[in-house]
This record gives C-alpha cells, structure tokens and sequence, in this order.
C-alpha cells in the first residue's frame, strides 16, 4: 500500500551521504533525484524512502510521535543495519533486541536531521 515516504532535511548532501552508506546494506539504490530530493528502493515494485528539502524552503522539522520503519528479513540484518546507521553518526533510541510483542525483534535510531526510524523484522511466521 505504502509507494514512499519522505523525510525533511536542512542538509541535503549530509543527508544523501548518510542514506547512500546505509541503504547500501540493504542493496537499496536512487532510483530518483532533482536538485531538492533523492529516493532509494530496492526495486521498482518496491517501497521507496526519500529525504528532501522543504518545498516551503523553510526549515525541516520532526514529527513529535513520527515514526519510519524498514522491514527486513532477519535479526542479523536489524543488528547490521542499527549498528551502520549509528556509525554514520546517527543516535541511538533503542538497541536491537526482542520487544514486547512476540517475535518482534527491532532497533530504533534517529538520522542526522533527528527523524526517528526503526528497523525490524519478524523472528517467526
């Protein structure tokens, strides 16, 4: 259902710098770019994630209660993908691990703009 979400940025070479290193994890790749925003998918059919600079040219802002998710398919690639993010200079919100719901394995974190995404996978069908 989902086709793309897109975050606001203040820095937007920070920002495609930082999702260019931590898409690659994934195989993510742009797959559209202007001169105000870049998106990655892994695949045309796929969901995309985009940042961009505020259409208003005012300064981007989070979302109080905003939150993005990145499904994948294992715990070792929530682990991988949490532990890139924070190298990249991202903050963490919440290390991977088991959560309250059963066989719900995730890590929060926030990008260099302070939006805050998740990255999750299920650990049983």
């Amino acid at each position: 259902m989902i086709g793309y979400i897109m975050l606001g940025t203040n820095n937007l070479a920070k920002a495609v710098k930082f999702y260019d290193e931590l898409f690659s994890t994934l195989n993510a790749e742009r797959f559209l770019e202007t001169d105000r925003f870049v998106a990655w998918s892994t695949g045309q059919d796929k969901p995309g994630f985009a940042v961009t600079k505020p259409y208003n040219d005012e300064k981007a802002t989070v979302g109080n209660g905003t939150m993005i998710a990145i499904a994948v398919e294992t715990p070792a690639q929530v682990d991988e993908f949490y532990k890139k993010a924070i190298e990249l200079g991202g903050t963490d919100e919440g290390a991977p691990g088991p959560r309250e719901m059963p066989g719900f394995y995730a890590g929060y974190f926030r990008d260099l703009d302070g939006n805050k995404l998740n990255v999750f996978c299920f650990t049983h069908g």
